[in-house]
């Protein structure tokens, strides 16, 4: 299930303060200034830096 086109409009990079980019496919949300990928986990993002990858 895809995340809601109101929550992608408001996330940002919890690090940074960026934008984000949504892979539906990976189930993540990408920071490509910080080059960190958040996970997303039962439709909820997980945005925590500690808990993010990078890639």
């Amino acid at each position: 299930m895809a995340l809601d086109e109101r929550l992608l409009e408001i996330l940002a990079c919890p690090k940074c303060k960026g934008e984000l980019e949504y892979r539906e496919a990976e189930d993540s949300l990408l920071c490509h200034a910080c080059r960190l990928r958040y996970r997303i986990e039962a439709d909820i993002p997980i945005m925590l830096i500690d808990e993010a990858e990078s890639f």
